[in-house]
């Protein structure tokens, strides 16, 4: 009883205290805009996912961080389940506006690719651990890169270009935090430049190039892809200081405000809960980011500061993305906000990052 006590002591509580408040102002949005549908079985799946998620951070804060360090094959069993996921997603998974992205078990949608990227986290804070004195080698970043490289490919093709380019954003800020050299760096600059190049010529589709050109001219398409951007931009303006309050937005009750649930719920809550809600929801964010970054400053060693920074480097270019997709300042790719939109595997595997984080402060 003693030791649990003193387990439960340990836990960072401002942590998942930042992380259920965020949650509760997401389910706060989707039942509203639930209410105009007059459906709310994503709100009550969410409630159902969130009290998974809570129970399953718990358990892994129990488990020894260690495991996932020092068992090659534990990690290469689950590198191995992610990649046979991301590609059965091409022959069994549903296709839903043009992506196949998700399996569908009667009434629950499972997304391998967010268990994908915490997989990647270890795998990345593991290889680099060892290998940190040797970082003037560059062999270690292109060893590393394959092991992003094929995943990316999986999901570039499915095709989901915003959540490919989370994980070149994630293996950048893992090698950044590593030690990478200025000169590999810049090195590393000029392939993506190459690649985003031969990507425009030969890879990208019609509609995901269009979604870019409508992103530098929006008067392409304003009443097609235009048209989200223009209802999002209207929905957060509109909103004021205070919002219009629950359940009273125009934009998101009346359906002009295109997937409010998901990847434009920013703009649901700015126009609902106004500046103010806008300004709690980002300062909840800071807290939770502050509290992982602190974790890495904290560590022992390298696997908990790169483990750490890695999950921040991902919440952090989630954050950004999908707020900038929310303001017009970035192109529309799909990109949900962490915690706050619907998806139960999003939430389930953010709260798995949690269980690791809690786990490697209680047995350092």
């Amino acid at each position: 009883m003693r030791s649990l006590m003193v387990h439960f002591k340990k836990i960072d509580w401002i942590l998942i205290a930042s992380a259920i408040f965020l949650v509760s102002i997401g389910l706060l949005s989707i039942y509203s805009s639930s209410h105009f549908r007059g459906n709310f079985l994503n709100f009550k799946k969410q409630v159902i996912f969130l009290i998974i998620s809570f129970f399953l951070m718990i358990l892994l804060s129990f488990l020894d961080w260690r495991a996932l360090r020092e068992n090659p094959h534990l990690i290469l069993v689950l590198y191995v389940i992610c990649i046979l996921a991301l590609l059965g997603l091409f022959f069994f998974a549903t296709e839903r506006r043009g992506t196949r992205s998700w399996y569908k078990i009667g009434p629950i949608t499972i997304d391998p690719i967010e268990f994908t990227k915490i997989v990647l986290i270890i795998i990345l804070a593991k290889y680099f651990s060892k290998r940190h004195i040797e970082m003037y080698r560059i062999r270690h970043i292109f060893i590393s890169g394959l092991y992003i490289l094929i995943p990316f490919i999986l999901i570039f093709f499915q095709p989901d270009l915003g959540s490919a380019s989370l994980l070149i954003i994630l293996w950048i800020g893992v090698l950044i935090f590593s030690g990478i050299q200025t000169r590999h760096f810049l090195t590393l600059i000029l392939l993506f430049i190459l690649l985003a190049t031969f990507s425009w010529l030969f890879l990208l589709k019609d509609y995901q190039k269009m979604r870019i050109l409508n992103f530098l001219q929006p008067q392409l398409e304003p009443l097609g892809m235009g048209w989200s951007k223009a209802q999002a931009k209207i929905a957060i303006g509109s909103g004021g200081f205070l919002g219009k309050g629950i359940l009273r937005g125009s934009q998101v009750q009346l359906g002009f405000l295109p997937e409010p649930q998901t990847d434009f719920i920013f703009s649901a809550i700015c126009e609902e809960m106004g500046l103010l809600g806008a300004a709690i929801l980002l300062l909840l964010f800071l807290i939770l980011i502050w509290r992982v970054i602190r974790i890495a400053f904290l560590a022992k060693n390298n696997f908990q500061r790169l483990f750490a920074s890695g999950f921040a480097v991902l919440l952090l270019s989630q954050l950004f993305i999908h707020i900038g997709m929310n303001l017009g300042l970035l192109p529309i790719v799909g990109i949900s906000l962490p915690l706050v939109s619907y998806g139960g595997s999003s939430l389930i595997n953010t709260f798995i990052a949690f269980g690791i984080l809690q786990s490697l402060i209680i047995h350092s």
